[in-house]
């Protein structure tokens, strides 16, 4: 279908040429192709690293008073906004885990009051990045590990951190090899901000007390109707 816009200065407008870059992002044969992993990602996520999700959620859920979820941009934002919808805003005032975000900026402030938020409290991490040198998040979980292992040790500490990141490479994925930290993977071909339906978004919805298995099955089912 084209519109005649003619008098205004700009061409027609055709509607079908939508449909061509619709095919083509589904089929993964457009430019950028290689981090379209998001679009089967419903049908994708499953199997052993679902379960282990699902598991180190509950653990985190029955052991811990806080998690925190340390990243940036989108590898956040999902589940915060998840949370949000599906629980509350106020969900930090009526349920357990507590959840905070931290990482998507340097504001010593922000970090500070975390810090006093979670005093006393007991506490796990999820720190998401697939390269774990982002200078924000970074900062961030240095400054919470140095605390875990000063409250607890080392061995301990290591017990209450949790990885999500790249497979194979990285500094994170080095760091949690060295110290024994359960890891997750951020898929090679998923962004950050297209990441809320893999274990970047699942694990915090999941310790969070949202049905995940819901989730997915909404969004399977979605994926059907509308592509």
């Amino acid at each position: 279908m084209r519109i005649d816009i003619s008098g205004t200065g700009l061409e027609s407008l055709d509607f079908n040429a939508g449909y061509g870059a619709l095919d083509r992002l589904l089929q993964k044969s457009g430019r950028g192709s290689e981090f379209t992993g998001w679009t089967s990602l419903p049908a994708a996520v499953s199997g052993e690293e679902y379960a282990r999700v699902k598991a180190c959620a509950k653990r985190i859920r029955e052991d811990a008073d806080v998690l925190i979820v340390v990243g940036i941009g989108g590898s956040y934002l999902g589940a915060r906004a998840a949370i949000e919808l599906l629980k509350s805003p106020r969900h930090n005032s009526v349920d357990k885990p507590q959840v905070y975000f931290l990482g998507n900026g340097i504001a010593g402030e922000d970090v500070l009051q975390v810090l006093r938020l979670i005093e006393g409290k007991k506490t796990y991490l999820n720190v998401i990045s697939k390269s774990g040198t982002t200078l924000e998040p970074a900062l961030a979980f240095r400054v919470l590990r140095e605390k875990l292992e000063k409250e607890l040790g080392r061995e301990e500490a290591a017990k209450r951190i949790v990885c999500t990141t790249d497979k194979a490479r990285g500094a994170l994925r080095t760091l949690a090899l060295e110290e024994g930290y359960e890891c997750f993977v951020i898929p090679d071909d998923v962004g950050g901000r297209y990441s809320v339906l893999s274990p970047v978004g699942l694990l915090p919805m999941a310790a969070a007390g949202i049905d995940i298995d819901a989730v997915m099955e909404g969004a399977a089912l979605a994926s059907d109707q509308f592509t």
